[in-house]
């Protein structure tokens, strides 16, 4: 699945890192202990949190072998001990997402329900500033590349080219170690070893998008170990990983279809169509014809479709994308289009997307032959054309990678009192995900929020959302379990942006694009 990271991971903190002085990779027993110092981040320094390094082994068959270093942060309980409710660890997704800045997530949980929390945010092993980090190649995004719809064999040859060439630069990498030891469930025994180092009998989680998996597999692996749990936008186990891609691709080109009727319901503003279709062939026009000229000089149709990507994860993003759109349709001007597909794609740090196939390609054995992955997503591309192609490109790695795969875990939830919180429109974990963990965690509930698009964006402002998730870390309540194969409890989403200033300003050369109206 492509870029599973959590709105409150970006929301959050920025620029983390620590001060601590990374110590260089070890052989010998991994030390059950971290020494904490000051954080480097100043949004960790603003929450008051400490960082430092806990040793785990490279590989957990081999406890005594050689070790791995993953940085961890920490945002202290500020209520007296006897109210105490313990460790909270927090994951952002991804998988590769870092997860640093995430103690600081309890000062957004209403009422002040996570005060009595010890917030552990940590990057996963390979990741940001645990050591080693992983890195293959990182200009493999920088544009304009090959476009993304293989439409003819020289085409599909540069692709699989590139993607095989990724591959070897992983295998060549000065953290090539890790890549036989980056499964999910290397990550859950991550997990424990952090909370048996925090001095913690059971731990607390909140997972967001894959950090949902990496909890349902924890929970799996060690059953009794948790206390409470927030999963927010659930994979569904079932497809890991091939199957979920192109499930993701069919929503993903519902939710920019939405995002298009959007922007014809403000045509006023933005002037590109008032209808949706009418936006729709707009947008195609303007990616067909930058495969001749680049905006910018790297903006080509790979680009532009990444960079209007998050269309199709978060409304929050619709304006100011809606701005990047109509400043280019209508002023040629490349630099906010330029600024979204820099956002989208990161040039020149891979350390993100390394992971995440250093985890999906050994997680399962995907599909060997090219054949299967050229049938399977022909068929999905004639029916969602935006994100198909894209998505096949961004996982094709696998054909090549240069560790073996492993088998899922059979994911089974136990007694876990876990919240499940997800939008029915989600197009990176479709709601079928969280009906589907919601029957496999039989003491679970489940928060829907009925027509919202948004992924992964619990604790960002929506009160009937996030007051469910404080009284439930407050107390443990949760809503009453409800009979069937349906969501237990449910709010209304946050309501559509509206661009400032409807019916007043306009997009023509020369003016200003609106943005949202708070």
């Amino acid at each position: 699945m492509r870029r599973l990271v959590a709105l409150a991971a970006a929301a959050c903190l920025t620029a983390v890192g620590l001060v601590t002085v990374p110590v260089p990779v070890s052989a010998g027993p991994a030390r059950a202990s971290i020494d904490w110092g000051t954080c480097s981040s100043p949004g960790l320094v603003r929450a008051h949190a400490e960082c430092g390094f806990l040793a785990v082994p490279l590989d957990h068959g081999n406890p005594g072998g050689p070790t791995i270093r993953l940085a961890v942060s920490r945002v202290r309980h500020t209520v007296p001990d006897p109210r105490y409710q313990g460790v909270m660890l927090v994951n952002p997704g991804g998988p590769g997402g870092s997860g640093l800045g995430l103690a600081a997530l309890g000062q957004y949980v209403p009422a002040h329900a996570g005060d009595a929390y010890d917030w552990i945010g940590f990057d996963p092993r390979g990741v940001g500033s645990s050591v080693p980090a992983l890195s293959c190649r990182p200009d493999y995004f920088q544009g304009p590349r090959p476009s993304y719809v293989p439409a003819t064999a020289a085409l599909v040859r540069r692709w699989l080219r590139r993607s095989a060439s990724y591959a070897a630069g992983c295998a060549r990498s000065g953290a090539a170690r890790l890549l036989p030891h980056l499964t999910t469930v290397d990550s859950a025994r991550d997990l424990d070893l952090l909370r048996a180092a925090l001095g913690a009998r059971q731990l607390n989680y909140y997972g967001f998008s894959y950090g949902t998996y990496l909890g349902q597999v924890y929970t799996t692996l060690f059953p009794g170990r948790v206390r409470r749990m927030v999963l927010d936008s659930n994979v569904d186990p079932r497809y890991v990983w091939y199957q979920a891609n192109l499930r993701q691709d069919v929503a993903f080109e519902r939710n920019i279809r939405i995002w298009f009727g959007w922007l014809a319901r403000y045509d006023a503003v933005y002037h590109l169509g008032n209808t949706e279709r009418a936006v729709r062939r707009l947008f195609h026009r303007q990616e067909a014809a930058l495969r001749r000229h680049p905006a910018g000089g790297v903006v080509g149709p790979d680009e532009w479709d990444d960079a209007f990507l998050g269309a199709g994860y978060y409304q929050f993003g619709w304006a100011e994308l809606a701005g990047a759109f109509a400043t280019w349709v209508h002023q040629g001007d490349p630099a906010r289009l330029v600024a979204a597909y820099e956002a989208a794609d990161s040039p020149g740090d891979d350390n993100g997307f390394a992971v995440y196939n250093g985890v999906q390609c050994t997680d399962v054995q995907w599909p060997r032959r090219w054949s299967t992955w050229a049938r399977d997503n022909w068929r999905t591309y004639r029916i969602a054309p935006f994100e198909t192609w894209g998505n096949a490109w961004y996982n094709a790695p696998c054909l090549y990678w240069p560790a073996p795969a492993g088998v899922p875990v059979r994911v089974n939830g136990h007694h876990v009192p876990a919240l499940l919180v997800d939008e029915t429109l989600d197009a990176a974990t479709p709601y079928e995900g969280s009906r589907e963990v919601r029957r496999l965690f039989p003491a679970s509930r489940l928060l829907a929020l009925p027509g919202g698009t948004t992924h992964a964006g619990t604790l960002h402002g929506n009160a009937c959302v996030d007051d469910v998730i404080a009284a439930y870390l407050a107390t443990g309540e949760l809503p009453p379990r409800r009979g069937g194969d349906r969501a237990d409890a449910a709010c209304a989403p946050l309501p559509q942006p509206v661009p400032g200033g409807v019916g007043s300003l306009d997009v023509r050369p020369g003016r200003p694009v609106p943005l949202v109206r708070s």
